[in-house]
């Protein structure tokens, strides 16, 4: 039977490979999803709409829309913005918060430490 410490390596193995795969096939991914979004003619805001409320219905067709797209509204001072906490060596920067950006996820599957990037107050 494994004892603790060989089952967080081999955690910390596995998390490694899972992150190199993601970064691998994440763009290949991302254009499979807008292929299929432009073939059924789905928009930005039926997902918005699919995740607040179910829609009737099986779609819509592939005919591409004649409507000008929708202006966002650009707010001063977002009181939601958090300093970043970690820089790039190309300068990219994070805040700590969301999902690990591929420039992060890319050096820790090197073997780089995340305290290497963190930004010195």
């Amino acid at each position: 039977m494994s004892n603790l410490i060989d089952i967080q390596s081999q955690i910390q193995k596995l998390q490694k490979q899972a992150d190199e795969i993601k970064s691998k096939e994440f763009d290949k991914t991302v254009q499979e999803i807008l292929a299929k979004m432009q073939a059924f003619g789905i928009t930005t805001k039926d997902l918005q709409a699919a995740l607040g409320a179910p829609r009737k219905g099986r779609g819509r067709p592939a005919v591409p829309s004649k409507t000008k797209p929708a202006k966002v509204k650009k707010v001063k001072g977002n009181a939601n913005t958090v300093a970043a906490k970690y820089r790039g060596p190309n300068g990219e920067t994070w805040s700590g918060r969301g999902l690990t950006p591929r420039w992060l996820s890319t050096l820790l599957a090197q073997g780089q430490s995340k305290d290497a990037f963190a930004i010195k107050d």
